[in-house]
């Protein structure tokens, strides 16, 4: 039996290998091959459809009509405006003369520690300022009108206990009798055998006392004081006599400001100002910062050069703290800066502000402090 030919219908079978081959028979291979052209489908799309969608949204946002806009709610909430505060302008300060007598001017925007009268020593004829006429650096604006000498406030003494040492009987009738010191007696006369004494004969017209009168131990003067105890005298230890004290400022030494016109009020150097708390507080802040500067300066090996001149902005609070140094100026070295801010800072808190000085300055001050070195 003749078996017949092959039929046509076979060849495509290659046909389906060549499709197959296109993807790799590799299967990680062939995800990869599937995701680069879904990707590339996916672009294809969105760059045909753009347009369209556009369209779709512009229509969309045309049907609302403005009626439809103003039947709807809105809530406006105001952000409160943030309050800023008014700079407090406090009284102007000025340093008193603490020599000058206490009197109250009759109107005056200054403040001080104490009330004082403008006056100086030599008057300027007509002149009529709230300010003595002085000389100094013309560079300077100080507040103070007088320099002198500043003495650090020492603690007072305290006295040494009391002994517990029981008293001794010549010790008690010593005390309450008051027996003064005893000593010998000189002894004088013509006859060189003889004893003489510095006795005296009593005059022709004595008379006897009738009567002795024994003192009292627990005597009192006349002013109905109880009589003191009588101190005995160290020779080897002698004590000054007490004098009077010189005739010194006891203000903080300070450079001046020149003032060519004063005032035609005659007396001691002295600034129309009326005492305030403020004024106080001042004062004292000013000299302690004035010692302990000085204190600093004389443990430091270093001095800054004459005519140095160091200007240092610094806020304080109601509580008397230094919270923050604003800015220092110098016109010497790091030493000199450094001296100054601690001097403001070391002695920090200084006290809190009186209630009066609170209702003027607020919570917190900002203060300029001008060191020079001389």
């Amino acid at each position: 039996m003749i078996k017949p030919p092959p039929s046509s219908a076979q060849p495509p079978a290659p046909a389906r290998r060549s499709a197959r081959s296109v993807w790799s028979r590799n299967s990680d291979v062939r995800a990869v091959q599937i995701g680069v052209v879904a990707t590339i489908l996916v672009h294809v799309l969105l760059l045909v459809l753009a347009p369209k969608i556009e369209q779709w949204m512009e229509l969309r946002s045309s049907s609302d009509s403005a009626e439809d806009w103003a039947s709807r709610d809105f809530q406006i909430e105001m952000a409160p405006a943030e309050v800023v505060p008014e700079t407090v302008q406090p009284p102007k300060f000025v340093e008193a003369n603490p020599n000058a007598p206490d009197n109250a001017p009759d109107k005056t925007d200054n403040v001080a520690a104490q009330n004082q009268q403008v006056a100086q020593e030599t008057p300027t004829p007509a002149g009529k300022s709230d300010a003595p006429a002085s000389k100094g650096d013309p560079t300077t604006s100080s507040t103070a009108i007088v320099s002198g000498m500043q003495v650090e406030p020492q603690p007072p003494a305290r006295r040494p206990p009391p002994s517990n040492e029981p008293e001794t009987p010549a010790q008690e009738i010593a005390r309450r009798e008051q027996l003064p010191l005893s000593g010998t007696e000189k002894f004088e006369g013509d006859s060189a055998d003889g004893i003489g004494s510095n006795v005296g004969k009593p005059a022709p017209n004595a008379t006897g006392v009738p009567e002795r009168v024994e003192g009292v131990a627990d005597a009192k003067s006349d002013t109905g004081s109880r009589v003191g105890l009588y101190y005995k005298v160290d020779a080897k230890r002698p004590q000054s006599r007490p004098t009077l004290a010189p005739d010194i400022v006891k203000a903080r030494p300070s450079p001046l400001a020149n003032r060519e016109f004063g005032t035609e009020n005659i007396g001691a150097v002295a600034y129309n100002a009326k005492w305030s708390a403020y004024g106080e507080y001042m004062q004292k802040f000013i000299e302690s910062v004035q010692i302990q500067w000085q204190r600093i300066i004389g443990q430091s090996n270093i001095y800054p050069t004459a005519g140095t001149k160091v200007v240092v902005k610094f806020i304080m609070d109601s509580k008397g703290d230094i919270p923050k140094i604003v800015s220092v100026e110098s016109s010497g070295g790091r030493a000199a800066k450094d001296a100054c801010v601690s001097a403001i800072v070391a002695r920090a808190p200084y006290g809190a502000w009186p209630e009066d000085m609170i209702g003027v300055l607020g919570t917190s001050q900002e203060i300029t402090f001008t060191f020079q070195y001389n």
